[in-house]
């Protein structure tokens, strides 16, 4: 997509508007103009206390221009990036939607965490019925939309009172290896036998890297809530591997205390009674069994090792080992899914009664195997996925599940959703408070990202953050690990617990 950017705005925030309209576009100066390669131009510009911006779309021969508008008085305690993002939004909005007859469903929202606006809402005074309004009238969200966002923001809001965030914190261990890549897969995740060799060199390193970061996390005088194993697949791990794994977790905390233990098992064909055996004597709490389908001809078409027999091997497994809850994954919009087919699915799913159902939708990554397929294309409207992710709602809603957590991501079919829903008493913790960012992420292990939190006053949206990366790859990871853990003082770097002190000690003076 050929895009220009005139004025005090950020260009990469046009993009994500532009995406909501042109699903899949690339944006980049090789970009050369044809009838199949849209454009856009936008200007934002201030007139008085009025924040103003034009946005032209074209595609072949047609053109399209929109306006959009918001005064300061609006929205009185908005910041200037904001009501310039709600301009923009809006004149972007008109122009896509006389120019493809579309209407996004998330309307001008284009972040990750659309709750976390819903939540903003709430928290300064706007209460729930006016919370849905603003939603609606001002970033132009379907209602039912904005029903789920503010239902979802309210249970996270519940859900998180026991915590005590400005003291807790949570950490993610990496495991980036699976036994096969699914054809929409984007994680960094190692699947050749090259990769897989690397497995007890990779363990060894973490294993430092974990004790490092529990050192780093009592020094700070910081409770541990919940800790999440992810991957990849960490149950690609042999019995022993997934022991040790385990073990060297709970030398560091008292797994008994935590508020919630996670392995993502996910992949079906990984699964053993030995393995979830481990799983629970080390105190896990939660496991993810994740189909994604219960059709055999879809999970062979999307590249996954497994068929439906054996994720209901793997469920009935992981029912059986005394695990307190089980999430089941599913996603809506799969290329050659339909929705009935995706409905059979959904029926079957809670049929068998998991405590956690994630819907998720289809979205592809520039890197994954799928987006490089001839004629591969997003549907702008959703197609049959719009339906699935409807049906999964009111089918849940029915069933006794309530929606406690949700993100988005780009390129995703129809720009909808993924949704967690969870019978009460029972979600997923580590879900809300990383996707929510509401305390800090003590991360390890390769493509593993820190995120470091800190409130600056009680009230929604004041939060200082920093993310701390490690390598992507796990080949990268054994190479750095050390200079991450111990710093190197002949180029300047900084261990990665100097740098975690020094943005509490920048924040906690």
């Amino acid at each position: 997509m050929i895009l220009t950017v005139e004025g005090d705005i950020s260009a990469y925030y046009v993009q994500t508007l532009c995406l909501l309209f042109f699903p899949g576009s690339k944006f980049g100066v090789e970009e050369k103009p044809s009838p199949e390669n849209p454009e856009a131009h936008v200007r934002f510009y201030r007139e008085g206390e009025a924040f103003c911006s034009t946005a032209t779309l074209s595609l072949g021969d047609r053109q399209s221009t929109g306006t959009g508008e918001i005064l300061v008085s609006d929205i009185p305690d908005a910041s200037a990036e904001r009501l310039a993002k709600i301009a923009v939004g809006r004149a972007v909005f008109a122009a896509g939607k006389e120019l493809l007859g579309y209407t996004p469903p998330w309307g001008i929202l284009t972040g990750v965490r659309p709750s976390k606006v819903a939540s903003e809402l709430i928290l300064t005074g706007n209460g729930i019925l006016r919370s849905k309004r603003v939603l609606r009238d001002e970033y132009f969200v379907n209602p039912k939309k904005a029903v789920l966002a503010v239902s979802v923001a309210a249970t996270e809001l519940k859900i998180t009172k026991s915590i005590s965030l400005h003291d807790s914190c949570s950490v993610y261990i990496s495991i980036p290896f699976c036994p096969s890549r699914c054809a929409y897969c984007s994680f960094v995740s190692g699947t050749s036998g090259r990769l897989l060799s690397l497995i007890d060199d990779y363990l060894e390193t973490l294993f430092l890297d974990i004790d490092n970061i529990f050192s780093v996390i009592r020094s700070l005088g910081l409770t541990v809530s919940t800790v999440y194993i992810g991957g990849g697949t960490p149950t690609v791990l042999t019995p022993t591997k997934l022991k040790a794994l385990l073990a060297r977790v709970a030398k560091n905390v008292d797994t008994a205390s935590l508020a919630e233990f996670t392995l993502e098992a996910g992949r079906p064909d990984t699964i053993t009674a030995e393995k979830l055996e481990i799983a629970k004597a080390y105190g896990v709490t939660r496991v993810s069994v994740n189909p994604q389908t219960l059709s055999d001809e879809l999970l062979l078409s999307i590249g996954r090792r497994h068929t439906v027999d054996d994720f209901y091997r793997a469920y009935e497994l992981a029912r059986s080992s005394g695990i307190r809850d089980i999430n089941v994954d599913l996603i809506a919009g799969l290329p050659g899914d339909s929705f009935s087919n995706f409905s059979v699915s959904m029926d079957a799913i809670l049929s068998l009664a998991p405590t956690n159902i994630t819907v998720h939708s289809f979205s592809v990554k520039n890197a994954a195997d799928i987006r490089r397929q001839d004629g591969f294309a997003l549907p702008l409207g959703g197609g049959d996925a719009a339906k699935s992710v409807e049906y999964s709602q009111l089918r849940a809603k029915n069933a006794g599940y309530r929606p406690y957590y949700m993100y988005r991501q780009k390129n995703t079919v129809g720009n909808l959703e993924n949704v967690g829903y969870a019978t009460e008493g029972h979600e997923g913790l580590y879900n809300v408070l990383m996707m929510e960012e509401l305390h800090s992420i003590f991360a390890v292990g390769a493509a593993a990202v820190t995120k470091l939190v800190h409130h600056c006053a009680p009230r929604a949206g004041t939060s200082k953050i920093q993310r701390i990366f490690t390598p992507k790859y796990p080949y990268e990871y054994l190479r750095d690990a050390e200079k991450i853990r111990v710093g190197d003082a002949s180029v300047g770097m900084p261990s990665l617990a100097e740098k975690i002190q020094g943005f509490y000690e920048q924040h906690n003076p």
